[in-house]
């Protein structure tokens, strides 16, 4: 083993992770809960999620436009009875009075299948983009690597899957159809006003001037108001899940009050940002009704004097007030599609930008095999070839070194907080890559092997031993789902696990709940054993492992492993130094560097680091 003395030692917890180039102080987007997105990325997404379902789409858009031509022919009908039908009535022709009735029952009885028609083929598109929406963000948070996870909170995850879906739900089912109907209503009651009288029709297009304007700064002023809402509700989701996963040093540590005066001070950010969407809707509305009540005013009143004139026929002005009406009462709904596009906008972004995020640690273009095992043993050889980690914003971690575990070796890593250990295995699972050199397993790096075939060969037993909600089998099973019942209760055999599994109400099928919280801490760790046993590694990384077991618990635990280890390439780290006795080698690290390798009888002997923590592991016993 030989290491360099090129780069400073890490003064950083084990458990600190890389920050993303370019980030960390004031304006880190992680704690604004801000990801950058990338130019494009919004619409490239909107894009993606509709391009399965261009044909029900348009089918969706043929039945509005058929609907809207159905509404809109009712006042030419009006038009049309007050101008011809009546004074045919009058000269005792009924005729054209009762087409005009037939007429305008047909035109609603239309509109409404139509409408029903719309509703039920948008309702189902809009569920479709959904699902494979929620989908997407699920698959893609699993793929994202650790350190991201480190920084950017389950909570926020949760925001973007659950409200900021729901916004675009929202904008999907109701607003779009807002939208368009808006868009129809003025294509088509511009054409008719036009049609039936150029001077009316053209004072109202000129009224749609203001309303333009009006959208306008509506659109941006909302805009911010309504990324500003988004984030602060990620704010309440995250504070809210991270208080209820801490309950218990929450209740211990008596942080009930601090952590609802925090939370009051985010709830009112919630509470401000969502009352200044609600004052930007009121100057819209405010706003467009002015507009269009003068407009309607002028119109009745020039088109009236034109009527005593006798320059418009009274039909064709009722015609174009009714046109007016029908187009004027769709803008509080466009408001209302305004609000919902603003709130649908700003949470797209934040999703286009989660699932713009790239893993740090990529799956390869061209994945090899490992080669086949040299011996009946499962063990690979396992090198850190010139391997130096740091963060990217500077602070190192590991400075350069080289290390060779041969297969089949039971390695202990010890030394004190911050010194490196956990990274050392962290770069073994390949949680992270190097920021250089190799980590190689029987000659072939990390970065080339699919991560199917180097979760087979490399598993991980860590302190948190999270169990999943469903049995004891399945919690067992996750590596190799495949197993028989056999195989996973031999599994908990080896490790003894065996008798407390069988004591529980229902043995290996008892529901062990949210988090394993069925069972104690120790348990969870035994059955976490069990599961990485059972995925028959070649190569076993305990990350202090055995910290929630108690000393009889740590005894049977060390007596199974001393046995399943055997052939296996193995890496313990502990701060318990009972755990080493079970190793082959012992590893002392300091500052990110390995000052001690030997086998342990030796390094206890002499008079080193690790003699030093021996001695005083011996003395805390006593």
């Amino acid at each position: 083993m030989t290491t360099t003395t090129t780069a400073a030692p890490a003064t950083d917890n084990d458990d600190e992770l890389p920050r993303p180039e370019g980030t960390g102080g004031a304006g880190d987007p992680f704690d604004q809960d801000v990801l950058p997105t990338p130019p494009g990325a919004t619409a490239s997404l909107l894009r993606s999620l509709l391009a399965p379902m261009r044909a029900r789409v348009a089918f969706t858009t043929v039945l509005l436009l058929l609907q809207q031509a159905a509404v809109q022919a009712g006042p030419l009908l009006v038009a049309y009875a007050l101008d011809t039908a009546v004074p045919a009535f009058r000269d005792h022709d009924h005729g054209p009075l009762i087409a005009v009735a037939v007429g305008y029952l047909l035109c609603a009885l239309l509109s409404g299948g139509l409408q029903f028609a719309f509703i039920e083929a948008s309702t189902r598109v809009s569920q479709d983009v959904l699902l494979d929406l929620r989908g997407r963000i699920f698959r893609h948070a699993q793929a994202l690597s650790v350190d991201f996870h480190e920084r950017y909170t389950s909570g926020r995850l949760i925001s973007r899957s659950t409200t900021d879906v729901e916004s675009l739900r929202e904008l999907l089912n109701e607003g779009l159809q807002e939208l368009v109907t808006v868009v129809l209503s003025f294509v088509y009651i511009s054409a008719m006003l036009l049609w039936l009288d150029l001077g009316l029709g053209a004072v109202a297009v000129a009224s749609f001037v203001p309303l333009y304007v009006l959208v306008r700064v509506y659109r941006r002023r909302a805009g911010r108001v309504y990324r500003a809402r988004s984030t602060a509700i990620a704010a309440v989701i995250v504070k809210f899940v991270e208080t209820m996963n801490g309950i218990r040093p929450v209740r211990a540590f008596r942080r009930e009050a601090a952590n609802d005066a925090e939370f009051a001070v985010l709830n009112r950010r919630h509470e401000r940002t969502n009352g200044d969407a609600l004052l930007e809707m009121a100057r819209y509305v405010v706003g467009s009704r002015l507009v269009a009540n003068t407009a309607v005013a002028a119109i009745v009143l020039w088109g009236a004097y034109r009527v005593a004139s006798g320059s418009l026929a009274l039909g064709v002005l009722a015609a174009a007030v009714l046109y007016l009406r029908r187009l004027y009462d769709p803008i509080d709904r466009l408001g209302m599609f305004l609000n919902s596009y603003q709130s649908a906008a700003a949470s797209l972004e934040k999703i286009a930008g989660l699932l713009a995020q790239t893993p740090t640690v990529p799956e390869p273009s061209a994945p090899r095999e490992l080669p086949s095992p040299k011996s009946e043993f499962p063990g690979r050889e396992v090198v850190f070839d010139g391997v130096r980690f740091a963060y990217r914003t500077g602070g190192v971690v590991l400075p350069r070194f080289d290390l060779t575990l041969p297969a089949g070796q039971t390695v202990a890593v010890v030394g004190s907080t911050g010194a490196g250990k956990s990274t050392l295995a962290k770069l073994l699972a390949r949680f992270y890559d190097p920021s250089d050199g190799r980590v190689l397993l029987d000659g072939v790096d990390l970065r080339e092997l699919a991560v199917p075939e180097l979760r087979r060969g490399v598993v991980m037993v860590t302190q948190e031993a999270f169990l999943f909600s469903g049995t004891v089998a399945d919690n067992i099973a996750i590596g190799r789902p495949d197993a028989t019942r056999e195989e996973i209760e031999r599994a908990a055999k080896a490790i003894g696990a065996h008798e407390f599994i069988s004591a529980l109400p229902d043995g290996y099928d008892t529901d062990v709940r949210k988090r394993g919280g069925r069972i104690s801490a120790g348990q969870r760790q035994l059955v976490s054993f069990a599961r990485a046993l059972l995925a028959d590694p070649a190569v076993l990384i305990l990350d202090e492992a055995t910290s929630s077991l108690d000393v009889p618990g740590e005894r049977a635990v060390q007596r199974a492993m001393s046995t399943v280890l055997r052939g296996r390439t193995a890496v313990v780290i502990a701060h318990r130094l009972s755990t080493v006795e079970i190793a082959d080698r012992v590893l002392v690290m300091e500052h990110g560097r390995i000052v001690e390798d030997g086998r342990p009888d030796e390094l206890i002997a002499g008079t080193g680091r690790f003699a030093d923590l021996h001695r005083a592991w011996r003395d805390s016993l006593a």
